[in-house]
C-alpha cells in the first residue's frame, strides 16, 4: 500500500508525496520560493481540415532544458539548488510549471467543426519523480519503488479523469535526448485532456466497426502467435501485427481493464517487475542506452470498454541509426516498417534473457 501527503508549492500548484505505508509519516515543508505567477491558460486551435486540435502553449518555450545536474529542478531542494520538490522523497507528483493544457479547468471541448475555431486549452499536466536520484530512469528502480510509481500513476488517473472537462487521462515517460527529453531526472508525465485524443478515437471507431471484442481477440491472436515477448499470469507483452516504430512493444492485461487505476493488487504487483524487465531488456538490444517513450493508453471518461495498452516505442532502428519521420510518415500519416516485427521480437526476448540473467528480480 501507498501513503499520500498533499501540499502546495509557493505558485499554488499542488504537490502530492508518494511513500510506502512502511516509512515514516511526513510532513511537508513549506515551499519558500519567490515564483512568478503562473502562465495563462493556452489556446486549442483546431484544424479544420481533419477536426484535430492543436495546442498553443508559447510560455513552454521558456522551459528548463537540460541543465547541469546541480540544477536539476526535480531533485530535493538544497541551498544551492531551489529546485520543484522542497523535501527528500519516494516518488513526487506535481503541476507542470509550463503546461500544455491548464491551470483552469472547464468543459469539453465542442463536438464541432469551424474556420478558425479556438477554445482554452483546460486541463491538467503534471509530472511524475521516480526517484529523488539524478540519473537513471523506471527500469532502474527497485521493485518496491516500481510499485509505487504504479500506485501513483493510479491515483493520479483516477482523481483526474474526475476533473471538470477531462476526458481522457494519459501517463507517460520519454527517455533519452532522442525523442526530446529536457531533463535527465528519472520521471515521466501526466496530461489530462479536455478531448479525446485521435489514436483514441481512431481505436473506439474500429471497434464499432468490429466489434466489442476488437482488443481482446487481437490479444488472444498475439498471445498464440510467433511475437511475444514476455507472458505472466496476468499481463502479455509482444510486438504488435502491424508494428510501425523500428521498436515497439505493446503490454496488456489479460483482464479487460479500462485504465491503471482499475488494477488490482495482484497485477499492479506484477507489473512492477515486468516493467522494469521489459524497459531493462530495451539497454540489452543494441548494448546502449535505449531512447524511448513509454505511453499508457487509457480508456477515454465516456468509453470506458477500451482496453488498457502499454506501448513502448524507439526510433532507435540499429546502434547508431535513428527512424527519422520523414516525408511518408510526417506528412502522409502513411508508415514504413524498417525491421520485421517477427525479428524485432527475437531480438527482444534473447534481449530480456540477457537483463534476467544479469539482474534477477522476484
Amino acid at each position: 500500500m501507498t501513503r499520500v501527503t498533499r501540499t502546495r508549492m509557493a505558485d499554488g500548484r499542488e504537490l502530492l508525496y508518494f511513500d510506502e505505508d512502511t516509512s515514516p509519516a511526513r510532513e511537508p515543508s513549506v515551499d519558500t520560493r519567490e515564483l512568478p505567477p503562473r502562465p495563462a491558460t493556452p489556446e486549442l486551435r483546431q484544424d479544420a481540415l481533419t477536426g484535430e486540435w492543436i495546442t498553443i502553449a508559447t510560455a513552454r518555450q521558456g522551459r528548463v532544458h537540460l541543465p547541469a545536474a546541480e540544477f536539476d529542478p526535480l531533485a530535493p531542494q538544497s541551498a544551492d539548488n531551489p529546485s520543484e520538490v522542497p523535501d527528500d522523497y519516494e516518488v513526487a507528483v506535481f503541476e507542470n510549471r509550463s503546461p500544455s493544457f491548464g491551470p483552469e479547468l472547464g468543459t469539453p471541448v465542442p463536438d464541432t467543426t469551424g474556420i478558425h475555431l479556438a477554445v482554452p486549452a483546460t486541463g491538467r499536466c503534471e509530472v511524475v519523480c521516480f526517484a529523488p536520484d539524478r540519473t537513471g530512469s523506471f527500469s532502474t528502480q527497485t521493485v518496491a519503488r516500481a510499485r509505487t510509481v504504479i500506485d501513483a500513476w493510479a491515483h493520479r488517473t483516477d482523481e483526474l479523469q474526475r476533473l471538470e472537462g477531462i476526458e481522457q487521462v494519459f501517463v507517460f515517460e520519454n527517455r533519452g535526448v532522442d525523442v526530446g527529453v529536457t531533463l535527465h531526472h528519472p520521471h515521466g508525465q501526466i496530461y489530462a485532456y479536455p478531448y479525446v485524443t485521435p489514436r483514441t478515437k481512431r481505436v473506439v471507431e474500429q471497434r464499432a466497426k468490429y466489434g466489442a471484442a476488437l482488443q481482446a481477440e487481437v490479444l488472444a491472436a498475439e498471445l498464440a502467435g510467433p511475437r511475444v515477448v514476455a507472458e505472466t499470469p496476468h499481463w502479455a507483452a509482444f510486438v504488435p501485427f502491424a508494428a510501425r516504430w523500428p521498436l515497439e512493444l505493446h503490454v496488456m492485461p489479460k483482464r479487460q481493464v479500462p485504465d491503471l487505476a482499475a488494477l488490482d493488487e495482484v497485477e499492479r504487483d506484477e507489473l512492477a517487475i515486468l516493467s522494469i524487465r521489459l524497459l531493462g531488456a530495451l539497454d540489452r538490444r543494441y548494448d546502449r542506452t535505449m531512447p524511448y517513450i513509454a505511453a499508457w493508453h487509457q480508456a477515454p471518461v465516456r468509453h470506458r470498454d477500451v482496453h488498457l495498452t502499454w506501448q513502448i516505442t524507439s526510433p532507435l532502428r540499429a546502434a547508431d541509426r535513428l527512424k527519422f519521420l520523414a516525408g511518408s510518415e510526417a506528412a502522409m500519416g502513411a508508415w514504413v516498417g524498417d525491421i520485421a516485427p517477427e525479428r524485432q521480437a527475437d531480438a527482444l526476448r534473447e534481449a530480456l534473457a540477457r537483463f534476467d540473467a544479469e539482474r534477477p528480480l522476484p
